[in-house]
């Protein structure tokens, strides 16, 4: 049975995500800070109380995965705040930072043991890290942590290809979940068809692209 670790697993994408996977026959590794009943249902095994941005959490994860193989990573767990201009909180931005950016490579580093060759990470970022395709401005922090995830996920998929994992950098779409006050255009069902449709198609050859969950390649 294929194994899928999932973070920030316990709403929004990252629990439908553990719903696609556990009905596709998966073993369904959810992790959060605190989970939730949904989760608990669809899930084989729930590994709360993790603090991305924290290493003890991260140990502690790691030894919760001892020896089990991981087929699929995905780096879901994000935080999205706003800024204005003139009243800019830098404490926010570090704290996205922290999380969106170098969170996900931090787990990836720690759990590269438990990944063979053939073995995928997909990494939820956002199109509002794409420099090219920033045409509103704003949301400092945000598009400053995504674009900085995507670097690295980019150099993820450049250092992972020679070991057989391949690495994608994956938008959801804007989709109704709280971090938007579920205003989005799209249903986590909606979104989670098409990131499954992309994951299952990376393979080596596309490693470290960044593409939209419809299918359509962006911009850096």
């Amino acid at each position: 049975m294929k194994q899928v670790v999932i973070t920030g697993a316990n709403r929004g994408i990252g629990l439908e995500l553990a719903r696609h996977y556990q009905a596709e026959g998966w073993k369904v590794t959810g992790v959060c800070r605190e989970s939730s009943p949904e989760l608990e249902s669809v899930a084989t095994q729930t590994i709360d109380g993790i603090d991305v941005t924290s290493e003890e959490s991260i140990m502690r994860l790691v030894a919760a995965l001892q020896g089990q193989t991981i087929d699929l990573l995905i780096n879901n767990a994000g935080v999205m705040q706003d800024e204005t201009l003139g009243k800019l909180d830098f404490d926010s931005l570090r704290l996205q930072m922290e999380i969106n950016a170098f969170a996900p490579i931090r787990i990836s580093e720690a759990l590269l043991p438990n990944m063979p060759a053939g073995s995928k990470i997909a990494n939820i970022t956002s199109r509002m890290g794409s420099i090219a395709d920033n045409d509103s401005g704003g949301r400092y922090g945000y598009r400053a942590s995504k674009a900085a995830f995507n670097a690295l996920g980019r150099s993820l998929a450049i250092d992972l290809k020679g070991r057989g994992i391949a690495v994608a950098q994956l938008h959801p779409g804007f989709v109704k979940t709280r971090m938007v006050n579920f205003g989005g255009i799209i249903t986590p069902e909606e979104s989670v068809a098409g990131l499954a449709e992309r994951i299952e198609a990376l393979n080596l050859e596309n490693t470290g692209s960044f593409w939209h969950s419809n299918g359509d390649e962006l911009p850096w």
